[in-house]
């Protein structure tokens, strides 16, 4: 895989798809946004929902992508995966983006530096539970390199992943540095379970769900 993005053209991008949907999670959950979804991704989660993205997509210019997302009409837009970061010319994206003032968020799965993104953009770091089988994948150095406005997820899968994130987020001091997310792993656990465990333990955390989930069928894309 390192080796085919190595050979990516100057300012092209492998894209997945670009559509425009409803966040469906973050802070920003409920607002319009644009999405585009990279493709190919450095890990294999056990309850990945987007796995047509390891593989699936089209040479794309960073100026075509921003012809792409200009036509929506609209401001937030997010840059995903798969894993974006793979790709190093979405730092030229996601820069292009801010400078013509779009709102710009990025979908990282914490396993990649996250300190050359551009300032402006505000990054939501998805670090692995132990249910995800990719928890050795995490690179706590991007912890020092997190933001006010950026925004750290723990995906719960069950009392496990429940129980090691408040281990990582006391050790870390996550909550320090930026607003944490955590939300259920869809069907494998239910809401009312987490939300219970939170409440119980006083957890300084914001509790989500996926909530294109809940909109459109799961397995839909483009949502």
């Amino acid at each position: 895989m390192k080796e085919r993005l190595i050979k990516i053209k100057p300012n092209m991008l492998i894209v997945n798809e670009i559509f425009h949907s409803i966040q469906g999670e973050s802070s920003h959950a409920g607002r319009p946004c644009v999405f585009v979804r990279l493709a190919f991704c450095n890990l294999r989660c056990s309850y990945c929902d987007t796995v047509y993205a390891f593989d699936e997509g089209i040479e794309m210019s960073v100026d075509d992508i921003m012809v792409a997302v200009r036509k929506y009409k609209c401001k937030l837009v997010e840059i995903t995966g798969g894993e974006p970061l793979l790709q190093p010319n979405v730092n030229n994206l996601m820069t292009q983006l801010s400078d013509e003032g779009f709102e710009i968020l990025l979908e990282t799965n914490g396993s990649l530096d996250i300190s050359k993104v551009d300032t402006r953009v505000k990054r939501i770091v998805d670090f692995k539970c132990p249910l995800s089988n990719m928890v050795e994948n995490n690179l706590w150095a991007n912890v020092t390199h997190l933001k006010f406005d950026d925004e750290v997820k723990f995906v719960i899968g069950c009392r496990e992943d429940y129980e090691w994130s408040k281990k990582m987020i006391a050790e870390l001091q996550i909550n320090r540095r930026c607003p944490i997310l955590m939300l259920p792993v869809y069907s494998l656990i239910e809401p009312l379970q987490l939300v219970e465990w939170i409440l119980k333990d006083k957890l300084d955390v914001r509790f989500q769900l996926q909530i294109q989930k809940y909109i459109w069928s799961p397995e839909t894309r483009g949502v």
